[in-house]
């Protein structure tokens, strides 16, 4: 789960309201959210492990109140102090869930286009999403607020910037049209965020070797290898040929955002267009409300032209759709162990972003009634019925579901062939035998080929990671042999011994489940093997007789 460091004072400022530490803890559970740690600047240098200051330097370290808030890692839209308060806001019935507006007409038609060279960009981060936020208010705080919800998102929902990369940009330093294209890294030439003081120049090669060598720049190297060895870098410029950025290494110095800047274009470059959409989202979102005019975002038109500059695919960006979701009120009560009436129910999904929500009949009256909900753009969390009633759930609380007796009567105990298996482990291992566990998956050569058995039908991976994975093993002689063969430096002198006891799969289109013919089924097995000088025949050999009699299975004449 994501922490997200929020200042005490800023957050209370935000709500309109004030609570003790501990009153602050259960409105967080309430919401569903875990006040993890209260701390301050001063606090986490004491206690830190590999950073060591002086007295003097603590005593310049600042002494207010920190909350760590633990928040679920598919909500996004908690990143910052702006959603997390803005959520507690609704929450708590203080304000209405707000409506996001994509202004009709932008207010410059050429800054709202962004050109993209799509032969060249499709060999290494193929789409690209912008934004424009007018009129937007900094002070300090709003600033670092803004910087870290990129820095969250990045660590999250952008794997590392692998997925998406996140630039923002003063507006009014640049001129459109924009262009997003990729070119050899000798061609890139622009002085980075990272050297603005200095005003010191790089092309995009010597900007990667000198983030993988500069101690300043640590920061940056995980990314560099994301980019360094392809041929051609992603970068994004304005019509004079201004490099904004070079994702997802850094910005460029000219574009950079201050405290005075008042008009900001975002761009996410990425691998992944569905992922690119809800970061551009997510993050006008929660800065929108500083616009001259709240929560209202300007678009953006992306174009992709092909090598004769004919536009081949186009949309406009950011999306910020609503969409409607339905959840069976009988499914919704059933699963968090409550009874509320359809209206109420549709009343409580204001509290957590999902009104306005309405009453709809059911296909048959066994079902009943259905709810439908709005997801916001900041809600791509919701993806199921199961989502809509966990968020119902919280909105009516945790604390006001009836305890109730289960209705069904049950000793719980181990499975009788989990049991079995056991008590079987513990008399091979005391027969000198090591246990071993090995992969479910291996190649079609290694389960049948290899051990001279003709291919049969097997479970296969219809998209295998590689030639190691393609079939679930129908025996567990493969694993126990690879395990030998990577053992060799063993001494043998004494007899190696090896065993296992795990399920296989068998192809059974006979087995059938809830209606549906799953076409497999899992045995349990057990399998070892003896490696020494001798062949070990009657060590293997015993070990059988003593498991037929620990099962108590009695010899049998042929």
């Amino acid at each position: 789960m994501p922490t997200v460091g929020v200042s005490r004072d800023a957050l209370f400022a935000h709500l309109g309201r004030t609570y003790t530490d501990h009153e602050f803890d259960e409105l967080a559970f309430e919401f569903g959210v875990e006040l993890d740690e209260i701390t301050s600047e001063r606090k986490e240098a004491t206690k830190s492990a590999t950073v060591k200051l002086s007295k003097e330097q603590l005593s310049q370290l600042s002494d207010e109140v920190i909350y760590k808030i633990d928040v679920p890692a598919n909500r996004y839209d908690l990143l910052c102090i702006e959603g997390i308060s803005r959520s507690l806001k609704i929450f708590l019935g203080d304000m209405d869930a707000p409506t996001y507006k994509v202004l009709e007409k932008p207010s410059d038609e050429a800054i709202s286009q962004m050109t993209v060279i799509k032969s060249n960009t499709d060999t290494i981060r193929p789409y690209v999403v912008s934004a424009i936020l007018r009129d937007v208010t900094f002070d300090e705080a709003r600033y670092q607020s803004f910087i870290e919800l990129q820095d969250q998102l990045h660590r999250n929902l952008c794997r590392q910037r692998t997925l998406v990369a996140i630039g923002t940009h003063d507006l009014d330093e640049v001129k459109g049209p924009f262009t997003y294209d990729a070119r050899p890294p000798k061609d890139i030439n622009f002085v980075p965020l990272t050297h603005t003081d200095e005003g010191r120049e790089f092309d995009g090669a010597a900007l990667m070797e000198h983030y993988e060598t500069e101690a300043a720049c640590k920061h940056l190297k995980p990314y560099v290898p994301i980019i360094k060895d392809s041929p051609l870098y992603p970068v994004v410029l304005d019509s004079e040929e201004t490099v904004l950025s070079l994702p997802p290494i850094i910005n460029g110095s000219k574009s950079r955002i201050t405290l005075n800047t008042k008009n900001v274009f975002i761009e996410c470059t990425a691998t992944d267009l569905t992922k690119a959409n809800i970061v551009l989202d997510t993050v006008v979102a929660m800065f929108s409300e500083y616009a001259a005019v709240p929560f209202s975002v300007e678009p953006v038109t992306v174009n992709y032209v092909n090598e004769a500059k004919e536009v081949v695919n186009s949309y406009v960006t950011p999306q910020m759709y609503t969409r409607k979701e339905t959840a069976s009120v009988k499914f919704v009560n059933s699963l968090i162990g409550i009874d509320v009436d359809p209206e109420p129910m549709a009343t409580l999904c204001n509290k957590v972003q999902l009104g306005p929500a309405r009453i709809l009949p059911g296909n048959d009256d066994e079902e009943g009634p259905i709810i439908e909900v709005t997801v916001p753009a900041t809600r791509s969390d919701i993806l199921h019925a199961v989502d809509i009633a966990e968020d119902i759930g919280i909105a009516h609380g945790y604390n006001n579901i009836t305890k109730t007796v289960p209705q069904t009567c049950t000793v719980g105990r181990e499975q009788p062939l989990n049991q079995l298996g056991d008590l079987l482990r513990e008399e091979i291992g005391r027969g000198g035998y090591v246990e071993v566990l090995t992969h479910g998956l291996c190649s079609t050569h290694d389960n049948f080929t290899a051990l001279k058995r003709p291919i049969t039908a097997a479970v296969s991976l219809s998209n295998p990671a590689n030639v190691e994975y393609e079939v679930v093993r129908t025996t567990l002689l493969p694993g126990l042999l690879k395990c030998l063969q990577h053992n060799k430096s063993m001494s043998f002198a004494g007899g190696f011994k090896l065993f296992e006891i795990s399920d296989v799969v068998i192809p059974d289109g006979e087995h059938v489940v809830t209606e549906t013919i799953v076409g497999a089924r899992n045995v349990r097995k057990v399998c070892a093997t003896y490696s020494g000088p001798t062949s070990g025949f009657e060590v293997i050999h015993g070990l059988v007789d003593r498991i037929m009699t620990l099962c108590e299975v009695a010899p049998q004449a042929d």
